[in-house]
């Protein structure tokens, strides 16, 4: 389900506060990268995140520097294995992964909790692209009153190829940022604002 370091929450590192978004970063016991993690509060429907967050040919839309997304394998409404690129500042070479999608909703907080495992060896290397083998990404969205949302986006990646890591984790901070700036543009469209997504139990306030 994922090797996110075990660390105490006070260990984030609070990078940046602009635009109702919070971003944090902190060291990892078993990599050279940092990890990361995003935080918004939006008043929206749980379905309507999720409509979005599961509409993967729209991350070219939204997703820093996606430049490729799309659905290998739906095993079922809650699973599947995804697979994306991303555009690479020259002269570095852009990057793909794989990863296995796997979504579940607490009964009783009605929280949801997707998780992103790297899985690099599903399809054969692709010429032009570095596989990415480590991605450990999450999201967690948080039902709370009025009908606002918390929603936490935590991730550690290991890009792979020659770029150094201290290259890396200077842009691990724009990332996340310029992602949830384009999040809070997609998710006021009317196509998720009326999604009903079946298997979502919404928190009745």
């Amino acid at each position: 389900m994922g090797c996110f370091s075990q660390h105490k929450a006070t260990d984030w590192e609070l990078k940046k506060n602009e635009s109702d978004i919070l971003i944090y970063t902190r060291h990892t016991e078993n990599s050279a990268f940092k990890e990361l993690k995003s935080v918004i509060t939006i008043k929206t429907s749980l379905s309507s995140i999720m409509a979005l967050l599961t509409d993967w040919e729209s991350y070219t839309q939204w997703v820093y520097k996606c430049g490729a997304s799309s659905t290998l394998k739906k095993i079922n409404d809650s699973t599947c294995i995804h697979y994306q690129t991303v555009v690479a500042p020259w002269p570095a070479s852009d990057r793909d992964f794989v990863v296995n999608v796997k979504q579940t909703q607490d009964p009783k907080t009605k929280i949801i909790t997707i998780v992103s495992t790297g899985n690099p060896t599903y399809i054969p290397n692709k010429d032009g692209f570095v596989r990415i083998t480590l991605f450990n990404a999450k999201w967690t969205l948080i039902p709370l009153k009025d009908g606002l949302v918390e929603i936490d986006y935590q991730l550690l990646v290991d890009p792979g190829g020659s770029l150094p890591a201290w290259l890396v984790n200077l842009a691990v901070v724009d990332g996340p940022f310029e992602t949830m700036v384009g999040f809070k543009k997609m998710i006021v469209k009317d196509k998720y604002q009326k999604a009903k997504v079946s298997y979502i139990k919404e928190l009745l306030n």
